[in-house]
């Protein structure tokens, strides 16, 4: 990996600023040059969300890019505003609870994850977020799962300890959705 750009948007409150602070925390922890760059919309929790991540093994002199190695969308005003901003041979997930299947641009490769279905069968909706991030971690392969666990714990401290758990579920239930949908796409 030389470059990964990732492109994360949603409403606010749906935890879109904490998964680009868990990818790039956990590029820094490993070495890697990080940068996390948050955009919002006026309102703090309803309105638009996105943020944009670079993680890459050579200095990064910008913050800005046009185009995404992977996109990660959380509702439909975002899949209109930004799925165009997939690079071809890259990657978008998309939140299935929320956004019916839909034809991908050729040379994309798509997953919709259901992640509020997932994060409820955990018995809190709050970590749909970490649930996608999962996803994208075995979609990716930018980190494992240990690792991405160790920065979550890290994360975590200072009073939200009790949050630990659940996340490190979450983290684990996407990852296992992506994995059997790539072992059931390998089979076909």
């Amino acid at each position: 990996m030389m470059e990964e750009k990732i492109l994360i948007a949603g409403f606010g409150g749906q935890g879109v600023m904490m998964i680009g602070q868990l990818l790039a925390y956990c590029g820094s922890k490993y070495d890697y040059n990080s940068l996390w760059f948050p955009s919002y919309g006026p309102e703090t929790r309803g309105g638009t969300a996105n943020c944009s991540i670079i993680i890459a093994k050579n200095p990064i002199y910008s913050p800005v890019f046009q185009q995404a190695n992977t996109v990660i969308i959380m509702n439909q005003p975002s899949l209109e505003r930004f799925q165009s901003r997939v690079i071809n041979g890259g990657c978008l997930l998309y939140n299935a609870s929320l956004i019916d299947p839909f034809p991908l641009q050729d040379g994309i490769q798509g997953l919709g994850v259901p992640i509020n279905q997932l994060a409820n069968e955990l018995g809190n909706l709050k970590v749909a977020n970490v649930v996608m991030l999962g996803a994208y971690l075995e979609m990716s392969r930018l980190f494992t799962l240990d690792e991405m666990t160790s920065v979550l714990i890290d994360f975590l401290q200072d009073g939200k300890e009790k949050y630990i758990d659940i996340n490190s579920q979450a983290l684990i239930k996407g990852w296992n959705y992506a994995k059997e949908y790539k072992r059931v796409k390998k089979s076909i």
